[in-house]
Formats: C-alpha cells, sequence, structure tokens
C-alpha cells in the first residue's frame, strides 16, 4: 500500500481508486513492492494536482489538461526530465487501467506525450579494473571467513552473469545448476531465464556454500542462496555497500553501485565479440533498444582510446 501521508489530501472516492490500483499492481502485474511504490507515488502526485484544480474531483475529470498541468507545475519546480518521463509513464499505466474497469470514459493519456530524457551513458569498469576488483575480493576471501566470501561471491555474480541486485538478493540455493553453471533468475514482470555463469563465479559459489553458508544461517536463511549477518536473506542495500568498497579499492576506477558491474559485464561481452541479442537475453532486456545503449558505450570508450592514441586522431 502506498503511504498514508501520500494520500491524506484525496478524497475517499479518489483513495479508493489509488487503493484499488495498488491491488492491480501488486496482484494482477505482479510488481515488485519498490515498483508499486513509486507507481504509486506518481498517481497519488497526479490526484492531488487533480484535487487542488477541480472542487468535488472525480476521476472523470482527469483530461489531457490536468495531466499536462500537472507535468508542467513539476517541470517548472526543477524535476528532472528522466523523472518526469517515469511520472508520464506512471500516469499514463494509471489512465488506462482506469479506462479499461470503466472508471472514465476516455483515455487522456493516449495523447500525452513523455519529455524526451537526456540518456546518459553508463559508467563502466575498464576490464583491467574489473579484473583488479575480482581479484581484490577474492584476495579478501582467503581466510575462508563466512563474510569476505560472501563478499567475494556478490561482486563475480553480478559481473559473471549481469543480472540485478533484487534478481541477485533473489536467489535460493536450488536456483544453482552446478553441472552446467547456469542460475535460474527471476527478473522483472517475474519473468524467468537461465543466465550462465563463469569459472571465478564457480569457485566463489562452492567455497560460500562449503564454509561460508553454513556458519551464518539460522532458522530465518530459509533457502536463500546469499544471507546477511544475522542470518536473514542478503539486502540490497548490502549488496551496494559491498560493491562500493570493493570496487573504491581499485585505484582509477569510477564509483560503482551493483547496476555498474552490469553496466560493465554488457560492455564487456560485446566488446568481446557477443552478439546482441545475445546480451539482450542475458540481461533479460524487454527491447533491443535499451541493450543497444552498450554499444554506444564500447564506442565512446574505441573513441576515447583512438583519440588518446593514434597520431592523427
Amino acid at each position: 500500500m502506498g503511504s498514508a501521508s501520500s494520500r491524506t489530501h484525496l478524497s475517499p472516492a479518489l483513495q479508493v481508486h489509488l487503493d484499488d490500483y495498488d491491488e492491480h499492481l501488486r496482484l494482477e502485474r505482479g510488481r515488485s513492492p519498490h515498483t508499486v511504490r513509486a507507481y504509486l507515488a506518481d498517481v497519488a502526485s497526479l490526484l492531488g494536482y487533480l484535487s487542488r484544480n477541480r472542487s468535488d474531483a472525480r476521476a472523470e475529470d482527469l483530461d489531457l489538461r490536468i495531466l499536462r498541468g500537472w507535468l508542467a507545475e513539476q517541470s517548472a519546480d526543477g524535476v528532472a526530465r528522466t523523472t518526469l518521463a517515469r511520472r508520464t509513464s506512471s500516469a499514463k499505466g494509471f489512465t488506462a487501467w482506469a479506462q479499461r474497469t470503466g472508471r472514465i470514459a476516455v483515455d487522456p493519456g493516449v495523447r500525452l506525450v513523455a519529455p524526451k530524457a537526456h540518456r546518459t551513458l553508463p559508467q563502466v569498469l575498464r576490464q583491467d579494473h574489473a579484473a583488479e576488483a575480482m581479484a581484490a575480493a577474492e584476495s579478501g576471501a582467503a581466510q575462508q571467513d563466512p563474510i569476505p566470501l560472501r563478499d567475494r561471491l556478490i561482486v563475480e555474480l553480478l559481473y559473471s552473469t549481469g543480472i540485478r541486485v533484487g534478481e541477485l538478493c533473489g536467489l535460493d540455493v536450488d536456483d544453482i545448476d552446478h553441472e552446467r553453471r547456469i542460475l535460474r533468475v527471476v527478473g522483472k514482470g517475474n519473468k524467468e531465464r537461465a543466465v550462465p555463469y563463469g569459472r571465478p563465479a564457480e569457485a566463489a559459489i562452492e567455497a560460500w556454500l562449503r564454509a561460508g553458508r553454513p556458519e551464518l544461517a539460522t532458522d530465518r536463511s530459509g533457502n536463500a542462496l546469499l544471507l546477511g549477518a544475522r542470518g536473514g536473506r542478503l539486502d540490497q542495500r548490502q549488496a551496494r555497500s559491498v560493491v562500493h568498497d570493493v570496487v573504491q579499492a581499485v585505484p582509477g576506477a569510477p564509483d560503482l553501485a551493483p547496476h555498474g558491474l552490469r553496466h560493465s559485464a554488457a560492455t564487456h561481452l560485446l566488446e568481446g565479440g557477443a552478439d546482441l541479442r545475445v546480451v539482450q537475453e542475458l540481461l533479460g532486456h524487454a527491447s533491443l533498444a535499451t541493450t543497444q545503449l552498450y554499444t554506444h558505450v564500447s564506442v565512446a570508450r574505441l573513441r576515447a582510446v583512438h583519440d588518446q592514441a593514434h597520431p592523427r586522431a
């Protein structure tokens, strides 16, 4: 459910629509709690704007003028174009649902155009920096203490497979196919895919399951692969902290979060000659256009090397 504070300015009728949309996102669409919170916050903001501009506002009062006015108000407040694009998508999803369920007669979101976000190229590790980071994590695990063993596995899996941090934390012990070196990963929209991992990650998995996980496992652990210090399933914030610490120890490397290792994995696969559609499948991208971003990263890096090294650049 969305927070009470985000709904206090709404009429009871509008709150009902928001509650029903919450249930739709969670139960029918299977969205993650984080995604649901973001969508509901956006829709609550839209309905709040509607309430401020229409007395006794109802869902039927949503029209294109209200939608555009809501976005214009945020733009004037300095909201980033990427955020405006996301909120446009949230609004369009809500109005489409409202029309399908008979709450409004016409969907005004059909004519709403999202502002184009300025897409920046993600920061990635150079291949030598990635190798140094993995070596540092392996060195830290040499004493076979459970936390360093876990931390080594976190960075190895993120870089070896390119999976998302949420997918990493959601892995269970049974999701590992040791014989074929494949992970069963549940991604966005509860879509399942098989992702291969390399021999260094295989060694990290074996060491963790042999000498790390048994030391941390408690009744709270269930079947979770990665555990926190108290035995519960690893939290995404812990994983982010681990990646930050490992990468920060590499001189000259950019400060990256787990998604930076995903970007790095994709870029290095393409630099190594991997087919774009194969990389798309590995990453779990619904659209090939999303994966094509990494070709731009590779070209940008190629250009930078050329400009630095060629005498006639």
